[in-house]
């Protein structure tokens, strides 16, 4: 990909030597073409879009999703895009469902710039299917100043049962992650399918809402505990290394009883209209360049070997939030599984209620 960028770049400035006026990106690659992506909001850095229109000559068309269920009714529906990026479980999902491609292999040239972690996972064992994109895990922001970590390790999850911090906790409003911390706080895995399990997790976060008092928040949770709102909350690692970088009371666990290893990675619809331009654009988002420019911005951690050693030594040493914990046999990737995924839906409709009836 280096080298693809070095050529490219000499053809750039050859023509914009040479030329006078003009369009500067007649003679790229794909001048005049388009690429729909479909992608998390304030998920890429500040120069990733304009750095792959710079160095294809293409426009790139973002569109932006907010939950993976979200992405999945459009795509499902038909609507037409280049790029998705969604996570683990909804690619399995994708997988069954035929609704994306398998990869060119020639041309997909990024491989030996990724971390072996994030690689051939359970959801796609031989990365037939995604590249990643960013990776992480999920576990404890708090307070340093109120939250001692011995308290952490006595209780792991089951400290957002302790009334000692009843009304200072945030819950994240997801309920594949509630359920996680549910089901690893009762020693179970997060992708049990025995129902029985599921009730005792239902149990638990009913007692939870009823008891404690807590906040059900999405993405507020990153300001708010930057800003130290509240003693502690379930929270994704990337944000918890915003949160960690930005205030120095803050710190970030996770319960030895297991959390999630999660990816988002990137894929090709079934009814990409530019699949040519959706390999290129892989190529571009997991090489140094891109991969720096959107990890240092973003505060997730980066596929890309060279960028998360680099930030994890640089902008983020200090920080554990930023490189997510290998080598702990309970952390689990999420798995797909429709019988199960409705009835965690249904007990979380449930949990939402009893946390409004208890306000």
């Amino acid at each position: 990909m280096k080298k693809l960028l070095t050529s490219l770049l000499a053809v750039a400035t050859m023509f914009t030597l040479t030329a006078c006026g003009g369009d500067s990106n007649a003679d790229k690659p794909y001048a005049g073409q388009e690429l729909h992506l479909y992608n998390w909001g304030e998920y890429m850095g500040e120069n990733f879009i304009s750095g792959f229109e710079d160095l294809t000559g293409a426009t790139v068309v973002v569109d932006y999703f907010d939950s993976n269920e979200a992405m999945y009714i459009k795509v499902a529906n038909g609507e037409p895009y280049d790029i998705l990026v969604p996570s683990d479980y909804m690619i399995e999902r994708l997988i069954q469902e035929d609704l994306i491609q398998k990869l060119d292999k020639d041309k997909i040239t990024c491989m030996d710039e990724l971390v072996d972690a994030v690689k051939g996972l359970p959801y796609d064992p031989n990365n037939d299917y995604s590249i990643p994109y960013f990776w992480g895990t999920v576990g404890i922001v708090y307070d340093k100043t109120k939250v001692s970590e011995a308290d952490l390790e006595k209780e792991g999850y089951n400290i957002f049962l302790d009334t000692k911090y009843k009304g200072d906790i945030y819950l994240y409003d997801s309920e594949r992650d509630s359920f996680m911390m549910a089901l690893k706080a009762l020693g179970y895995s997060m992708n049990t399918k025995d129902e029985k399990e599921l009730e005792e997790a239902y149990n638990w976060l009913v007692k939870c809402v009823e008891t404690m008092e807590p906040e059900i928040v999405t993405d507020e949770i990153i300001d708010n505990m930057a800003q130290g709102r509240k003693a502690l909350g379930l929270i994704y690692s990337g944000d918890a290394a915003y949160v960690m970088s930005e205030n120095e009371n803050m710190g970030f666990y996770m319960p030895e009883t297991g959390t999630n290893l999660w990816s988002d990675a990137m894929v090709i619809p079934k009814n990409a209209e530019n699949v040519e331009l959706a390999h290129e654009f892989i190529n571009y988002a997991c090489s140094y360049e891109a991969a720096m420019d959107n990890s240092s911005f973003v505060g997730y951690t980066s596929a890309n070997q060279e960028v998360m050693d680099e930030l994890a030594n640089g902008d983020y040493e200090g920080i554990n939030a930023y490189v997510p914990r290998t080598g702990n046999d309970k952390d689990e990737v999420f798995e797909y599984d429709e019988a199960t995924r409705k009835i965690i839906s249904d007990y979380f409709s449930k949990v939402k209620i009893a946390a409004s009836n208890a306000q």
